[in-house]
């Protein structure tokens, strides 16, 4: 099945499974940080090649060796809506790169409230919303995560569609958006044109474990994508190489372009945006992943879905919820003394000094 066939069936799979809305943890977590750290490529070096978004247990930090380190147990607090989630989650930094001077600001991002209630003042400060979903179709019975854990999906170093991964997409919000993710609406790359609601980008990992490796030296070969499901969403069914079927995590970014919406930086095909990381085509977008729940949280909430109302983020009958205040106050200062542009201010360089790469 090509790609374009793929995701539209996706597409259609996908917003039946919606309609149901009790199948998956889906929730807001603010953001903790930004800064150049990057405990899983680069365990120990302050600081990393580029600028992340941290969200979730605030014992995230440069230093930490993800081979021994257990959030949920060294973290005071988590920047997540279920209050036993001390995962962290992290993902590139968006800059908007001045066709006039060759500057750079930090693109904001806002809560993605159509997802979460509906309420566009709904308590979010950033940040992503992370998805936990079982499989579409036949045993949704999920085995969760072991302390330890941690992945990469996407791959920074891609300029061009060859080689992309189907589950790594941006949708142009405000044109008849839709829910499904990487559907026939999103692309790989940058949109082309000016978005009237923003950017959601969009990081769907593998759901099939080899169930033996907590991680691998590319930090993707313990994990894959399922069979029999609808692109990068599986279905049941696993490989047999890696035959345990786990939560199926995905997140979701909202970047407020619409401060630079100006035609003038959309023209002869050209965009203005470009990742921490020297991206300018969108195409090397990704994300980490390092488990954190406490104890067997994340086997209880997967194990409730469906019943007793747990959903999305709604799961009180086996899962702990704080207020989105409390997850907003869930933050950690910066480990590396520079400005990644935080405070609006304009930078003359990537942080880091990183270049801007097309192809």
């Amino acid at each position: 099945m090509g790609w374009k066939s793929s995701v539209a069936v996706t597409s259609a799979f996908l917003l039946a499974h919606y309609a149901s809305a009790q199948s998956m943890l889906r929730f807001g977590c603010s953001q903790l940080v930004i800064e150049r750290s990057d405990p899983l490529v680069n365990p120990g070096l302050n600081p990393s090649s580029h600028t992340h978004q941290v969200v979730g247990g605030n014992s995230f930090n440069f230093s930490m060796d993800p081979a021994v380190m257990d959030p949920a147990k060294e973290s005071t607090c988590t920047s997540c809506t279920y209050s036993e989630d001390f995962s962290n989650y992290w993902t590139a930094s968006m800059y908007f790169r001045s066709p006039e001077n060759g500057t750079y600001k930090l693109v904001p991002q806002f809560a993605n409230w159509r997802r979460l209630g509906g309420d566009e003042k709904l308590p979010q400060e950033g940040g992503l919303t992370v998805y936990y979903m079982p499989p579409f179709g036949g045993n949704t019975k999920v085995t969760a995560f072991k302390p330890g854990f941690r992945m990469i999906a996407g791959d920074p170093n891609l300029r061009s569609k060859e080689g992309t991964y189907p589950g790594i997409c941006h949708r142009c919000q405000g044109n008849g958006d839709g829910f499904a993710p990487c559907d026939s609406h999103d692309t790989s790359e940058f949109p082309l044109k000016m978005c009237p609601g923003g950017i959601r980008a969009t990081v769907i990992f593998p759901g099939c474990w080899d169930g033996v490796n907590l991680d691998s030296p590319d930090h993707r070969s313990h994990m894959a994508y399922g069979t029999g499901g609808m692109g990068a969403l599986a279905g049941a069914d696993c490989p047999a190489t890696h035959p345990v079927r786990v939560p199926q995590v995905m997140y979701e970014i909202m970047w407020d372009t619409r401060p630079f919406n100006d035609q003038k930086y959309f023209e002869g095909g050209k965009q203005p945006f470009v990742y921490s990381f020297g991206d300018g085509t969108g195409h090397g977008q990704h994300g980490d992943y390092l488990f954190g729940w406490k104890d067997d949280a994340l086997q209880r909430g997967m194990d409730e879905l469906g019943k007793n109302g747990c959903y999305d983020d709604n799961c009180s009958s086996a899962l702990k919820i704080q207020d989105g205040k409390e997850a907003i106050a869930c933050t950690k200062a910066s480990q590396v003394a520079e400005s990644v542009g935080r405070n609006g201010e304009w930078l003359t360089a990537l942080p880091g000094n990183v270049p801007v790469t097309y192809k």
